[in-house]
């Protein structure tokens, strides 16, 4: 474990800065080590192992999405299309899109059967829709923060194929 949790948090920015720029191809030991500016050993030192590593970095890439997310939204809560209105431009935003990269990379190794990507996405998601339900004016905010999510997907994916306008589009 670190020592400390200032020393913690720097190594986990280090590590979240590194995958949000080279995304998982780039989480092998010895690159995410480099990020960090330890050997491979010593990240080891600090953790468990390399699942813990990307838990944890994933964690705070996570966390500083909502941070983004919730600068962004309004400070009471709003009904559906008002906060889906909101949302969406924020995540099909080039400066947002290294999360949105970064999510879409964690969804295809867990499709592909990764245990450790599907939980960590699956907890992320989860977060998600925790969030979305607290920003939502809503009989059933846990419904429609499922839709925001939906939703969201769905734009995120276009974009990742080059139909970002048709994403764009079906906020009309």
């Amino acid at each position: 474990m670190v020592r400390s949790d200032t020393q913690r948090t720097d190594l986990l920015d280090k590590l979240a800065d590194h995958l949000l720029a080279r995304g998982l191809a780039g989480s092998s030991l010895r690159p995410l080590a480099a990020a960090a500016g330890l050997s491979d050993r010593m990240l080891l030192y600090h953790f468990k192992d390399k699942a813990e590593i990307m838990a944890a970095t994933l964690e705070r890439v996570a966390a500083r999405m909502v941070v983004l997310l919730g600068a962004n939204t309004a400070a009471t809560p709003l009904a559906f299309d008002a906060l889906r209105a909101r949302l969406v431009p924020i995540v099909l935003d080039d400066a947002f899109w290294p999360f949105m990269r970064l999510w879409l990379e964690m969804a295809a190794r867990a499709g592909q059967g990764d245990a450790l990507y599907r939980e960590i996405g699956g907890q992320i998601g989860r977060g998600f829709l925790a969030w979305g339900a607290g920003q939502l004016d809503s009989e059933d905010p846990s419904r429609d923060a499922a839709r925001l999510l939906v939703t969201v997907e769905g734009m995120v994916l276009l974009k990742s194929i080059g139909l970002e306008d048709v994403a764009r589009a079906a906020l009309d």
